[in-house]
């Protein structure tokens, strides 16, 4: 029963993290209102999304090995109080530079809540309910992608976008008290007397990295080309001081991500995927939205609902992904699963202007089917990649092992949006340049309803163009994670029996 208990407390603290993550889809236009951004220059508010996961990113390897230290309650309890924190400054916050660090803060302190609950898993489970339980921690946190735009769209519509927040303040204090009744006092990986050290240097060095690279591809005036002028020495510095993380991961006697002991070709193979599964998910979210109001003419509330059929499958397949490890192996069910993803994007980015009353040759709703295959298919693979790093590294690791597959995931996000959302702006922006705003003078009515159809029709070729090309970009990223899902196999069955065996 106490196993149970411990991955319901965990669970609960993963949703509200989750929660918080995917909450800003469907209050983004709320927000740049109240902060008196145009709403025409969406490009400026990226950063209100990108605070969240760059803080997310950055949080996540030091307190994924600091649960590893000092034990999975007490680092879920300081995080969770943290998060508070952030979340208030958020509710307080005047400007777009007091919201993004209040969100950053809440992602620096959600950072820890995923990968630590998913080593508590590993350490209280063994093997032959390991991958279901990592399938239910993995639809915990797709369960908040689900909750957290509609969840948005209720308490926003009722408290205001702030009052979003403030409700975070009693909701992480209910998480406290289940993880403090919970959870054992000392629960990690490691046994009571040690205690692994934390390479801090290597964390802010990819920390810094990060927000370089995000900084790099963050353009406010997308007019003129796709990077801001400060773009690439920008990007060339987010460069250099990956490859500054890499020369000191190389050399350093406390890594942050050690591999010694480590099969490397399935734990990379991973990685890879879950950064390509992690850029298809953020996309989705955001630009799914954006075509439900621009496209299809759609309120906010009605894109969310629309955005469900993807969100409402997330779970479905991550769940689906833990039960199907009992009868097909984690390359097959990952290579499968993106694979599927690339082909639900590929029909995604062909949708016409009447996609909400097209249907396919069976008969089934397009825009619903394509929706629900790619949020099955990402959902599919969360379970297979939580098992396979949680098999291929040494039980003193799986914290921080935990940290990087969920990192890879949140780096996929945080620069595929950043990347794709630069991309798109850009593009939007050159299609119409030659678009002039008709004008009610010096022309009869009939002519400037003319003209003002010919624009709005212009304008219309040029989002769908847009759109089908972030999409398109999309199900290439997904492709390159089926690839990436290719090196999971690595290693005999003989060699995972004895892997199995030593874990117990």
């Amino acid at each position: 029963m106490r196993p149970r208990l411990t991955l319901g407390a965990g669970g609960l603290a993963v949703l509200l993290g989750a929660l918080d993550a995917y909450v800003l889809v469907s209050l983004l236009t709320a927000v740049v209102t109240d902060l008196d951004i145009p709403i025409n220059h969406l490009e400026r508010a990226t950063p209100v999304i990108t605070g969240y996961l760059l803080g997310y990113v950055a949080g996540m390897p030091l307190l994924g090995r600091l649960s590893d230290r000092h034990g999975r309650r007490v680092v879920i309890l300081v995080c969770l109080g943290v998060f508070a924190l952030g979340s208030v400054a958020t509710a307080l916050a005047t400007g777009i530079v007091q919201l993004v660090a209040g969100r950053g803060l809440q992602g620096l302190a959600g950072g820890a809540l995923l990968p630590v609950t998913m080593a508590l898993a590993a350490d209280v489970f063994g093997d032959r309910r390991r991958a279901a339980a990592l399938g239910w921690i993995g639809a915990a946190q797709e369960l908040g992608a689900v909750l957290g735009p509609l969840f948005g769209a209720v308490v926003g519509g009722w408290l205001g976008w702030r009052g979003v927040f403030w409700l975070n303040v009693p909701l992480a204090a209910l998480c406290a008290l289940a993880v403090w009744f919970a959870l054992p006092a000392r629960s990690s990986g490691t046994e009571a007397g040690e205690r692994p050290r934390v390479d801090v240097v290597g964390g802010v060095l990819l920390a810094i990295a990060l927000g370089l690279l995000v900084a790099g591809l963050y353009n406010p005036e997308p007019e003129r080309q796709v990077l801001p002028s400060w773009g690439l020495p920008v990007l060339a510095a987010g460069v250099l001081a990956l490859i500054a993380f890499a020369v000191w991961e190389s050399r350093a006697k406390v890594k942050l991500v050690d591999l010694a002991g480590v099969r490397r070709t399935p734990f990379l193979g991973s990685l890879l995927a879950s950064l390509c599964a992690g850029a298809a998910l953020l996309v989705t979210l955001v630009d799914v939205q954006l075509v439900a109001q621009t496209v299809f003419g759609k309120s906010a509330w009605d894109g969310t609902l629309l955005l469900t059929r993807f969100l409402v499958a997330l779970p479905i397949g991550a769940v689906l992904g833990g039960l199907l490890l009992r009868f097909a192996g984690e390359r097959l069910i990952t290579v499968l699963g993106l694979l599927a993803g690339g082909g639900a994007y590929a029909l995604i980015a062909g949708w016409p202007a009447d996609a909400l009353a097209a249907h396919h040759p069976l008969g089934l709703p397009r825009v619903d089917t394509d929706l629900v295959l790619a949020g099955l298919s990402l959902g599919l693979v969360i379970a297979p990649l939580s098992a396979v790093v949680l098999r291929v590294v040494p039980a003193a690791q799986r914290g921080v092992a935990s940290a990087a597959l969920v990192v890879a995931r949140m780096i996929g996000m945080l620069l595929g949006v950043a990347a794709l959302s630069a991309w798109g702006f850009h593009r939007f922006r050159e299609l119409t340049a030659t678009l002039n705003t008709p004008l009610p003078f010096g022309v009869s009515e009939e002519d400037f309803q003319r003209q003002m159809t010919a624009y709005e029709q212009a304008l219309q070729a040029a989002l769908r163009t847009e759109y089908r090309e972030i999409f398109l970009a999309t199900a290439v990223i997904c492709v390159v994670g089926a690839l990436g899902g290719l090196l999971l196999g690595g290693g005999s069955s003989d060699q995972r029996r004895l892997e199995v065996t030593a874990d117990h």
